[in-house]
């Protein structure tokens, strides 16, 4: 038997925002969406990837990679996770990594997933604090 899942995509006019949603959004997805869109304007920020388990926004300045972000950030939790169960640590809420222009911080928070894409000379501590917030 197949099931069939409807799916809305979005784009906010002002922002270029995706928003791709099978379902109803928790509080808490609602309060990320709206600290990411701040986070989003300071400089050096590149954009974002926030996923739960029944919705996805992207806003990022390069619309043509979307796809290798998302791969991206995909890869970097799935090693992360994996290198925590071999060093038998607890769960990993986020991850740093740095390329030679762009670092990407990665962060599970509940049931949402979030990469923020930021050039390699912004600060990320700020990011921290206003995600956690």
């Amino acid at each position: 038997m197949k099931q069939k899942i409807n799916a809305e995509i979005e784009t906010k006019l002002p922002d270029d925002t995706a928003v791709i949603s099978v379902g109803n959004d928790s509080s808490s997805f609602t309060n990320l969406t709206s600290s990411l869109s701040e986070i989003r304007k300071l400089n050096g920020v590149i954009g974002y990837i926030l996923r739960s388990n029944t919705s996805a926004i992207i806003d990022l300045t390069e619309q043509d990679k979307v796809i290798e972000y998302a791969i991206l950030s995909s890869q970097i939790a799935e090693s992360s996770s994996e290198i925590a169960k071999q060093f038998n640590l607890s769960d990993v809420e986020s991850v740093l990594t740095e390329g030679k222009t762009v670092k990407v911080l990665c962060m599970n928070l509940s049931e949402n997933r979030i990469s923020v894409f930021m050039e390699k000379t912004a600060t990320h501590d700020g990011v921290i604090k206003r995600i956690l917030l």
